[in-house]
């Protein structure tokens, strides 16, 4: 099978050797995701929600350019760290993935790499054939 790397050409990708997403025939693997833009500036600074918005655009994107669409995600895992506030970035999943539906996780941990990301989100997507 075909392998496409997705890269969205932070500096980290290199550093940690990792891609934005991977292709695989009609998989597509998209890593964790967070609210930092191409700066490394956290976007939605003490805002789960716009945090979780910026993060699905991003995925979006990604998954665009695997040649997938949002409405291909399968699952998705996202991490917070405050689950209290599970509702606001629930919601901001809704607004993508209402009518798609996919399984989807959510768990809360210690912390993310920053202090400042409240969500990474990870998804998976499957490419219909034809």
């Amino acid at each position: 099978m075909n392998r496409k790397n997705i890269s969205s050409g932070t500096k980290w990708e290199e550093m940690i050797g990792y891609s934005r997403a991977v292709r695989v025939g009609n998989h597509v693997f998209v890593s964790g995701t967070t609210a930092t833009n191409e700066n490394g500036d956290v976007i939605g600074v003490n805002d789960i929600y716009t945090q979780t918005k910026f993060v699905l655009q991003k995925i979006e994107k990604a998954l665009i350019e695997a040649g997938a669409e949002m409405k291909d995600v399968v699952r998705t895992r996202m991490f917070v760290t405050d689950i209290t506030k599970w509702e606001e970035a629930g919601k901001a999943h809704a607004e993508f993935f209402k009518d798609i539906r996919p399984a989807a996780t959510m768990v809360e941990v210690k912390a993310l790499i920053s202090p400042e990301l409240l969500i990474e989100i990870e998804a998976d997507a499957v490419i219909e054939k034809g």
